[in-house]
């Protein structure tokens, strides 16, 4: 799975929309809709907010894994 899937698919499963998600990362809705769509790369510090907010590891964030790990 590309991490572009994973991200919309988290944010979806979590009843999210696209500007909720962009503003715990300080972005706009464009910047995050570009991670979405794979035009752009997430920067590791925006992987770790991330992870920290839907509570899930590193490695199924960005797709090495299948099944979410809890992070606490």
């Amino acid at each position: 799975m590309h991490v572009y899937q994973r991200l919309r698919d988290i944010r979806e499963d979590s009843d999210k929309k696209q500007e909720e998600v962009a503003e715990i990362l300080k972005i706009t809705r464009q910047q995050y809709q570009l991670y979405e769509s794979g035009k752009r790369e997430l920067p590791m510090h925006h992987f770790i907010t991330l992870a920290r907010y839907y509570n899930v590891s590193l490695d199924y964030l960005a797709g090495l894994i299948q099944t979410p790990k809890k992070l606490y």
